[in-house]
């Protein structure tokens, strides 16, 4: 026997000259096996190191103790808040969770889809990436309902797809941001949008876009330019919103890293933030409260996305009715005001 594998029930059987069943039977304290026999085989088995195959265990009672969570990228501190509320509420209760990210992939989500409904987990967290939006496909999550596996989005969802889903109410935290750069005194607010198709990026520029409606401020096509969340993605647009002949004095971020990619860019250019440009991002990531100027962002509730995903999955294992039913749980963001956006500059009617 290599010294290097695990010990199994067959090397203990071939020590002892018995059926495999036996070892299984005595290590189960099975009543039909002689109490000595049952006391030599556990002995024996504790000596050498055997552990039990839990997952062969779990199987045979139709549970494997593991969930699936898939995320499209773990650059950003949202997405960690999000897997801590789940590990906060599921972990204690002995579930193994696995972490696969798809890095925005239709095919890499779609197969470690495949792989977690082959390894029967018990419920999937999923997030939408951008090539699943982009290209229309949704047999995966199909399975996933057939095999009548929990199906649970988070953050990110496919819109119009039945299944529980827990995400911020993006929409409202666009607004709030982009009506307090109007309070702050901004005439011409540009706004740095995140890919096409997203909910998120859709929501937000919504927000945005029904806000300048609400004061009357003209929707400028030149003023809304693509990234792709990434603080790089930010480089270029804003060197371009700079270069208008009427450049922008206010600009909302997609996403903290976006907005810090503009206050950089703002700045090479010899702008003061925030009395030239101000800048609000959006996600309340831990660098915001620390950069110079600090950045102005809308805080969203990640580790609570976790725990009230946690709360759905548990109830739809207590009640099997539940999975029939579809929850949608939407949080409210809120508005952190710092100093990207605190204009010394203002006249006394605004700041308001």
């Amino acid at each position: 026997m290599a010294a290097d594998r695990p010990v199994t029930i067959k090397d203990i059987a071939r020590k002892f000259k018995c059926s495999p069943s036996t070892v299984s039977r005595a290590l189960n304290n099975h009543p039909l096996i002689n109490e000595d026999t049952r006391r030599n085989l556990q002995e024996y088995a504790q000596k050498v190191g055997y552990q039990r195959n839990s997952v062969s265990l779990s199987l045979l009672n139709k549970r494997t103790g593991t969930l699936g969570v898939i995320v499209p990228t773990l650059n950003h501190q949202h997405e960690t808040a999000i897997i801590e509320g789940l590990q906060s509420i599921l972990q204690p209760l002995g579930y193994l969770m696995n972490i696969c990210v798809s890095n925005e992939s239709y095919l890499l989500e779609k197969e470690y889809v495949e792989k977690l409904l082959a390894n029967r987990v018990e419920g999937i967290f999923l997030s939408i990436s951008q090539e699943t939006y982009d290209s229309g496909h949704y047999e995966h999550l199909e399975s996933i309902i057939q095999r009548k596996v929990p199906l649970i989005f988070i953050d990110r969802e496919y819109e119009g797809f039945d299944a529980c889903r827990v995400t911020i109410d993006d929409y409202y935290g666009a607004f709030a941001a982009t009506e307090h750069l109007i309070k702050m005194g901004c005439q011409r607010i540009a706004h740095l949008k995140g890919p096409h198709g997203l909910a998120v990026t859709e929501q937000r520029y919504k927000g945005y876009v029904d806000c300048l409606a609400k004061y009357q401020f003209p929707l400028d096509e030149e003023l809304i330019v693509t990234t792709n969340f990434g603080v790089e993605s930010a480089i270029i647009p804003t060197q371009r919103l700079l270069a208008l002949p009427q450049p922008p004095d206010g600009i909302f971020g997609v996403n903290d890293q976006v907005a810090i990619g503009a206050m950089y860019v703002v700045r090479e250019n010899g702008l003061e933030v925030p009395n030239q440009v101000a800048i609000v991002g959006f996600d309340d990531s831990p660098i915001s409260a620390y950069i110079h100027p600090t950045l102005t962002t809308v805080k969203r509730p990640g580790k609570q996305i976790g725990t009230e995903a946690s709360r759905i999955f548990l109830s739809q294992l207590k009640d099997s009715s539940a999975n029939q039913l579809t929850e949608n749980i939407v949080l409210s963001a809120s508005l952190i005001v710092r100093e990207s956006t605190l204009k010394t500059n203002l006249s006394p009617d605004q700041g308001s």
